[in-house]
């Protein structure tokens, strides 16, 4: 009979192998899109952005550790380990649909506001992860693992691919990294990240439906960074 490990890794080479798929149609018209919006944008705007995400995150990044218990000790089974994730994310899942429809329901100015609370709750969510799975988090190339994650979960295929293969080989590749949270490629971060949720995000700012939508997206992409970082912890235990 398969074991819970060994269908866990089955599970693992599938997902792999679905994230490198190449961009569909879809994808590739989407991603053109954006981008020619984006060259419209004054480069003003974009070192705005990148600076505010960058402070932003560095900010959620050195804080989230002082509130986050450490490493889950003892000998726990991958099992478990995935049930305590799981009963984790229904907790997030929670918070950031009243966080979406709070935020969505108060029009404009409020649903601007979405944008770096769920950015909190996605990093905090992230530290509680990484600790279930036995990360240390105190430690600066964890923290560098957890952004990561995020990219896997928010980027676009081709951004996704080049990131993979970079957690497919943690422990060389992070050994190339200067050690300051400084060199990371906040632009890249901030431009993928935006890229990926801004249009589900324009339509949480129209009236009458923005706490509909807002509680939706914001569950779904909850779900969605909750089972990109299972797998991504499964490829450093397994």
């Amino acid at each position: 009979m398969e074991t819970y490990n060994q269908r866990a890794k089955r599970d693992l080479m599938k997902w792999k192998k679905k994230m490198c798929k190449n961009p569909s149609l879809v994808d590739k018209t989407a991603k053109g899109a954006q981008e020619k919006f984006n060259k419209i944008l004054p480069e003003k705007y974009h070192q705005m952005m990148t600076e505010a995400i960058k402070h932003m995150t560095k900010a959620v990044l050195l804080g989230s550790k002082y509130t986050t218990k450490g490493p889950y000790k003892g000998q726990l089974f991958l099992a478990e380990r995935d049930y305590f994730v799981k009963e984790k994310t229904k907790t997030y899942q929670r918070a950031a649909m009243i966080e979406g429809a709070g935020t969505g329901a108060g029009g404009l100015l409020l649903g601007l506001a979405d944008f770096p609370l769920l950015l909190s709750i996605k990093i905090k969510f992230l530290y509680e992860i990484a600790a279930i799975y036995g990360f240390d988090t105190r430690d600066y190339k964890e923290r560098l693992y957890i952004l990561h994650i995020f990219q896997l979960a928010f980027s676009s295929k081709s951004k996704v691919k080049q990131v993979l293969s970079q957690m497919d080989h943690w422990n060389d590749y992070v050994e190339s990294l200067p050690y300051d949270i400084n060199a990371f490629d906040w632009r890249s971060f901030q431009q993928e990240y935006r890229d990926y949720i801004d249009l589900a995000k324009l339509l949480q700012l129209v009236p009458g439906i923005g706490a509909v939508v807002g509680a939706y997206v914001n569950t779904k992409l909850i779900n969605k960074l909750s089972l990109t970082a299972m797998y991504a912890y499964h490829m450093r235990l397994l």
